[in-house]
């Protein structure tokens, strides 16, 4: 009989499809940048947990990698008559097969017995992990360890990092022993259907849908819907739709077209109606009368931001966004443009330099436009709270910005942007000569993202570094000349050779 890992079993809960493939068809498996980049995450915080749980270095880790399964689990069993943590401990029992990420030992009534925690790079308890502790549970108490909690550590991200690699905090437990050992009988029937999935010669016929993308991003979707109806205009184009674009699917409505005008508000209607005629939507004189209240000199901020879940930075949170960079353009008086910028790319914090910057450059009139205004604004509050010294400024600063994405969203819409009002969806309909593909190297958020990480690094060297900063430049520069054009388009002004 197969033993089933205990991913494997959570493929099952998500989708029994997802689980024959896993098993029978491997190769069809593409996860996504994102999916990648949750790996990693996980990798760090667990990292983080071992020096947590073990801060004087006497546990043994388990390495199933270089040392194979059979000889991972013999170990196991062995370390189990120790009283060191153990990370990573394997076990196989009751046709499954799991490994702990933290044992910690006990000792209960005279009795050696272990504590177990599953680490999570989440910020609550999800379902799905209380499915994950239950497997664990079961697997481990299956194969004879005497558990006598199980435990589920998660990040508490309201937690400061006082920095000089002190993590205490980072994690908090949440304690899942009764339902976890309560949920056997369920395990075990999870077990019994993975069995029957996996050895059936087809994979179940089940359709795509919401289990595709909860709780996790399936890296079989391509697969699974490529033989899906095609329509020419979807029905997850209308804006807003949610959870509504399922529930028509599975009433056979897939294209937008046939969704009724009474069942949509004005704004789909409006995105139905343009998109299958092919036309621009575009109230020029509801939107300038908008901008006519603002006068020169104007401003076009935008940011660059990363988190991480581990901070690195004294001062900082989990999942914190870290501005690292910002462009500015400035419409003068006169009409003329010009740009600066601040970036860095030290390793250090960037925080209060860039704090610094931004009210050097910003003025102290004139308005300060940004393209979807609720981000710039809560970094800017992060950063007056952190640095009082300079709170008035950036404070003043946040209540002159002004939103072009509101303006975008109720005053234009063409076809191309399917739906979508971000700035990558909307600049090439208002403006086709500017696109982001054009750029060398970072053309998106995430990929700045990327291109921050590897410019920090110690490995990487200076000439490298020199490549990304432009690169970085380039591309947040665009975002700020996007805002200008988009501005220029929408308060009438082709005047203004920009």
């Amino acid at each position: 009989m197969r033993n089933f890992s205990k991913s494997k079993l959570l493929a099952l809960r998500q989708c029994p499809k997802r689980l024959w493939l896993e098993i029978n068809q491997p190769e069809l498996r593409e996860d996504s940048a994102a999916t990648q980049a949750s790996f990693q995450v996980g990798y760090q915080v667990g990292d983080i947990a071992q020096r947590l749980y073990d801060p004087d270095g006497l546990g043994a880790v388990i390495d199933v990698q270089s040392e194979g399964f059979d000889a991972a689990f013999a170990r196991s069993n062995a370390l189990l008559q120790t009283g060191q943590p153990i990370f990573e401990a394997g076990f196989c029992a009751g046709g499954a097969l799991a490994f702990a990420d933290v044992l910690l030992p006990l000792q209960v009534d005279g009795q050696k017995v272990w504590r177990m925690v599953e680490v999570k790079s989440s910020t609550s308890v999800k379902d799905y992990h209380r499915d994950d502790c239950a497997i664990q549970a079961f697997v481990a108490r299956t194969a004879g360890v005497p558990l006598h909690r199980i435990a589920l550590a998660h990040i508490d991200n309201s937690w400061v990092y006082p920095g000089g690699g002190d993590y205490r905090g980072l994690l908090v437990e949440v304690d899942l022993t009764d339902e976890a050992f309560a949920r056997a009988d369920e395990v075990k029937l999870w077990i019994q259907k993975a069995a029957e999935t996996s050895a059936s010669a087809a994979p179940p016929a089940i359709k795509t849908g919401a289990q595709c993308s909860q709780p996790f991003a399936c890296g079989f979707f391509d697969h699974c819907s490529q033989d899906n109806p095609q329509p020419e205009f979807p029905v997850h184009w209308l804006p807003r739709i949610g959870q509504r674009a399922v529930a028509y699917a599975e009433q056979g409505v897939i294209d937008l077209r046939d969704v009724p005008d009474d069942q949509l508000n004005d704004k789909q209607r409006r995105v139905k109606a343009h998109t299958v005629a092919g036309t621009t939507y575009f109230d020029a004189v509801g939107a300038a009368a908008i901008l006519a209240q603002y006068s020169l000199p104007a401003y076009f901020l935008d940011f660059e931001s990363i988190q991480f879940a581990v901070p690195i930075w004294k001062n900082t949170r989990p999942y914190q966004q870290n501005v690292f960079q910002f462009s500015l353009h400035t419409l003068c008086s006169d009409g003329q443009l010009e740009h600066t910028g601040h970036l860095d790319l030290s390793g250090d914090d960037p925080s209060e330099g860039l704090a610094k910057a931004l009210v050097a450059v910003c003025g102290t009139h004139g308005p300060v436009y940004v393209y979807n205004r609720g981000f710039e604004r809560g970094r800017i509050h992060e950063l007056a709270e952190r640095f009082p010294a300079l709170g008035a400024a950036l404070l003043a600063i946040s209540e002159r910005l002004v939103d072009l994405l509101p303006i975008a969203r109720e005053h234009y819409y063409h076809p191309s942007q399917q739906g979508s009002w971000s700035l990558k969806a909307v600049l090439p309909a208002v403006v086709p000569a500017l696109r982001y593909d054009s750029l060398n190297g970072v053309q998106d958020g995430g990929m700045a993202m990327e291109a921050y990480l590897e410019a920090i690094h110690p490995d990487t060297s200076r000439t490298r570094q020199i490549e990304i900063a432009a690169e970085l430049t380039q591309y947040c520069k665009l975002d700020t000349y996007a805002t200008v054009r988009l501005w220029q388009v929408f308060a009438g002004r082709p005047d203004l050779q920009l």
